[in-house]
């Protein structure tokens, strides 16, 4: 018993180590700007804020709904909402540029998406968002 109990506690640490890191999965690129994992964390962090207070950003929209029409695979459950992601700053009010973070109800992270390189006013997805 104590072979199985020393084999299962290395392989679980080997699971473990070969994880990568939250800043790794989080960090993003849209069309030709690459983000942060921090970048994105607080832009996140800034739509939560946003959301649970009932309040906007200046005298924007965002947050506001996003019904994900697109179709994108997100890495958690709607309802969500859209927010704008800035290289030089969070978003605080203005032109929102075309990149925006997605973030659920809850506040959890969704995944990152574009209008660069989508017809209209649709969105691609961006680094990690499918």
């Amino acid at each position: 018993m104590f072979g199985l109990k020393s084999l299962l506690t290395v392989a679980l640490v080997s699971v473990v180590a070969a994880l990568p890191t939250l800043e790794e999965r989080a960090a993003t690129t849209c069309g030709s700007t690459s983000y942060t994992a921090s970048q994105v964390s607080a832009a996140a962090a800034a739509a939560c804020k946003y959301y649970k207070a009932g309040t906007t950003a200046g005298s924007s929209t965002y947050p506001h709904q996003y019904n994900n029409y697109e179709g994108f695979n997100f890495a958690v459950a709607g309802p969500w909402q859209e927010f704008p992601i800035l290289s030089g700053g969070v978003y605080t009010g203005g032109s929102p540029g075309a990149d925006r973070v997605v973030i659920n109800t809850s506040c959890g992270l969704a995944g990152a998406i574009t209008h660069t390189g989508a017809s209209g006013n649709n969105f691609v997805g961006c680094s990690g968002t499918n």
